[in-house]
């Protein structure tokens, strides 16, 4: 029988922050800006038209989401 030298297990990556983030060439962290689903109506038109797109994420935030995408 033969055996095979013991490796590390795989790391997962957190389901949410593979729906939420995307990471660009440069290795920093895209995401989407919130308050952008529902009563619009109430808000100011600027902050709707600045909500438009995605955002880099803040290095404090970054490296807390980096924690969670061991491999990206």
């Amino acid at each position: 029988m033969k055996t095979e030298p013991s490796q590390m297990p795989k790391l997962k990556t957190k389901s949410a922050v593979k729906k939420r983030f995307k990471l660009t060439a440069s290795g920093k962290i895209k995401g989407n800006v919130a308050y952008k689903r529902h009563n619009l109506r109430k808000r100011p038109q600027k902050m709707k038209r600045q909500a438009r797109g995605t955002f880099i994420l803040a290095r404090g935030d970054r490296t807390l989401v980096k924690k969670y995408m061991p491999y990206g």
